[in-house]
C-alpha cells in the first residue's frame, strides 16, 4: 500500500497490457537493419623464400634481383653458391661475391664484418652477425637460415653458441669451395685481345677478375686462417718469370711444369716486376731456364712465411743464402769451391776486415753470371725488401729497425773481371787509398743492387767525388777564385762609342767613291 501524500502511479503505456514496449534503438527490433563483419586471413606474399626453394628452380635473374635488394648499393654479384648444409647443424642459406671490391674496405680491417643476415626460422635475426665468417671473407653477402637456433636468447648469448661456430666453418668451407670451382673453371678461359670491357681493358677470365679486387683478402687468410690454408694456398695467383705483367701462375701451375731435376719452388721480392725480373739475384735462375714467383704486393713476403713448401716442394728465396738449383754436380762444385777460395783470401779476408759490421762475412759464389758482387741475407732472417716495408710503415721505430736486420753475407763472382782486377790491386798496395774506395764502392753497389740502403751516404759521396777527381785529372778540390764583373757604365760608353763609330764616314772614303768636297 502507498502511504498519505504519495504520488500516483504513471498511467499505462498506450494499446493497453503490462509488458514493456521494446526500444526504438534496440538489437531485438526486427525492424533495424544490422551490419556484421568477418574476419578472414589473406596471405599477402605467396612467394617462398629465395633461400629456402631448391636451387634449380632458381633463375640467374631472381638471384640478381635478390642480391640487388640485398646489397643496395648498387654492385652486382656474377659468383654465388646456393646450399643446404646437413649433419650436426642444418640450415639453408646463400652466399654472394661482389663483382668488385668497395673504396673502404680496408679501412678498419678488423672491425668489419662480413653483410651476412643471420635468420632463425625464417625471422630475421641481424644483418650483419659478428663472427659468422673469417676477417679475411668479409666481403661475402647473403643470407643464413636456421631452424637449429633458438628464437628466445639475446645476441650475446647466441654468439657464445656452439651451433654458430659450426655453422660458421661451414660457410667458410663452402664460400672456399665457390672460389675453388671458380678457378678451376677459369683454367681454360682464353684470352681475346679484341674482347674487352666497359673499361677498355681486356677480359680476363672470370676468378682473375675476382683476384684483381680480393686476392689480398685471400693472402690475409693464409696468414689468419691455419685450418683452411691449404686450401687458400691453392687459390693464390702470382706473376711468374714466364708471365710477367700479361698474367698470373697458381703453384699447381708451377709445380706442373717444373724441370726434372729441379726440387725447390723460387721467389723473389721486391716492389714491381720490373725491377725483380732485373735482379742480380735471378741471372743463375734465368741461365738455366726455371720460373721464379714474383712477390710484388707488400703482403706477399707476409704470407710466404707461412708457406714453408707446397706439394713436396720446398719454397726457397733467391734473395737469400743457400740457393740450390738442383742440377749440381756436388763433387766438381765442392773441389771448384775450394780452389777459388784459397785463391781469393787475401781479397775476401781484405774485404771483411774493411767492412766491419755492415756485413756478416765475403764469400765467393757461383750464384751469379754477369753481376760482379751481391749482399744476400741469412735464411731465417729478413730480406732487403722487408727490411725496406718495415721502415715505410708509419708507426715505424727506427731505434728497433736495427734489431730486425738480418746478417748480410756479401757474395762476390770470382769470374767477374772487377773481382779479378781487385784481387790483384789488394796483393800489391793492400794499404792503398784506391783499393780502399774502389772496395767502399764495390759494397755500396752491391747493397744497391740488393735492395738495400746506403747507410753512410757522406762517406759515399766523398769517395765517390775522390774517384771522379782521379778519373777526371782534377788535382785540387780548392775553389777558383771569382770572377770579377765589368762595371755596368764602362758597358754602356763601350756601346755607345760602337754605335758612334758605327755612324762616322771617312772624308778619304768618300772621295773615293767620286764625291767632290764641296758636296761633301
Amino acid at each position: 500500500s502507498l502511504g498519505a501524500g504519495a504520488p500516483p502511479p504513471p498511467p499505462p503505456p498506450p494499446g493497453g497490457g503490462g509488458g514493456s514496449a521494446p526500444r526504438l534503438d534496440s538489437p531485438h527490433d526486427p525492424t533495424i537493419k544490422k551490419e556484421l563483419f568477418e574476419f578472414e586471413w589473406v596471405r599477402a606474399n605467396d612467394n617462398v623464400a629465395i633461400w629456402a626453394r631448391e636451387k634449380e628452380d632458381v633463375t640467374e635473374e631472381e638471384y640478381a634481383e635478390f642480391y640487388s635488394n640485398l646489397a643496395k648499393d648498387g654492385t652486382t654479384a656474377e659468383n654465388h653458391i646456393h646450399f643446404k648444409a646437413e649433419g650436426e647443424v642444418e640450415f639453408k642459406g646463400i652466399i654472394y661475391v661482389p663483382d668488385e671490391a668497395p673504396h673502404d674496405m680496408w679501412d678498419n680491417y678488423y672491425d668489419k664484418e662480413a653483410k651476412i643476415r643471420l635468420y632463425v626460422r625464417k625471422v630475421l635475426i641481424s644483418d650483419d652477425f659478428d663472427d659468422l665468417v673469417p676477417h679475411y671473407l668479409n666481403f661475402l653477402r647473403g643470407v643464413i637460415d636456421s631452424d637449429d637456433l633458438p628464437l628466445n636468447v639475446n645476441r650475446e648469448s647466441l654468439q657464445q653458441s656452439k651451433i654458430l661456430k659450426v655453422m660458421g666453418k661451414k660457410i667458410t668451407r663452402k664460400a672456399l669451395e665457390m672460389l675453388r670451382k671458380l678457378a678451376t673453371s677459369s683454367d681454360d678461359f682464353e684470352v681475346d685481345p679484341e674482347d674487352k670491357d666497359e673499361k677498355g681493358e681486356v677480359k680476363q677470365s672470370p676468378y682473375l677478375r675476382f683476384w684483381s679486387q680480393f686476392g689480398k683478402s685471400l693472402k690475409l687468410g693464409v696468414i689468419e686462417d691455419s685450418s683452411n690454408r691449404s686450401k687458400l694456398i691453392k687459390l693464390l695467383r702470382y706473376r711468374t718469370s714466364k708471365t710477367k705483367e700479361d698474367g698470373y701462375r697458381s703453384l699447381e701451375d708451377y709445380v706442373k711444369d717444373m724441370k726434372e731435376w729441379q726440387q725447390h719452388i723460387y721467389y723473389i721480392a721486391g716492389p714491381d716486376v720490373e725491377t725483380v725480373h732485373s735482379s742480380a739475384f735471378c741471372e743463375k735462375l734465368h741461365a738455366k731456364g726455371l720460373e721464379i714467383l714474383y712477390l710484388v704486393d707488400p703482403i706477399d713476403e707476409y704470407a710466404m712465411q707461412q708457406i714453408p713448401e707446397f706439394d713436396g716442394k720446398r719454397l726457397m728465396s733467391a734473395s737469400k743464402e743457400g740457393l740450390k738449383f738442383g742440377d749440381e754436380d756436388e763433387d766438381l762444385d765442392a773441389a771448384r769451391g775450394r780452389a777459388y777460395d784459397k785463391k781469393f783470401k787475401p781479397l775476401t779476408s781484405y774485404l771483411k776486415n774493411k767492412y766491419g759490421s755492415k756485413v756478416n762475412k765475403v764469400v765467393v759464389s757461383q750464384r751469379m753470371e754477369s753481376s760482379p758482387v751481391v749482399i744476400v741475407t741469412g735464411q731465417w732472417g729478413n730480406s732487403a725488401n722487408m727490411e725496406r716495408i718495415m721502415r715505410a710503415q708509419a708507426f715505424s721505430d727506427t731505434n728497433k729497425n736495427s734489431y730486425l736486420s738480418s746478417q748480410k753475407t756479401m757474395e762476390i763472382n770470382p769470374r767477374h773481371p772487377l773481382i779479378i782486377k781487385l784481387l790483384s790491386m789488394v796483393e800489391e798496395d793492400e794499404g792503398g787509398q784506391d783499393v780502399y774506395d774502389m772496395s767502399m764502392s764495390l759494397y755500396d753497389a752491391a747493397a744497391l743492387i740488393s735492395g738495400f740502403q746506403i747507410e753512410e751516404v757522406e762517406a759515399y759521396n766523398e769517395r765517390t767525388l775522390r774517384m771522379l777527381k782521379r778519373q777526371m785529372g782534377v788535382e785540387s778540390f780548392d775553389l777558383a777564385d771569382e770572377i770579377e764583373p765589368e762595371d755596368e757604365e764602362e758597358e754602356e760608353e763601350d756601346e755607345d762609342d760602337e754605335g758612334d763609330d758605327e755612324d762616322t764616314f771617312d772624308i778619304d772614303d768618300l772621295q773615293g767613291a767620286g764625291m767632290a768636297e764641296d758636296e761633301l
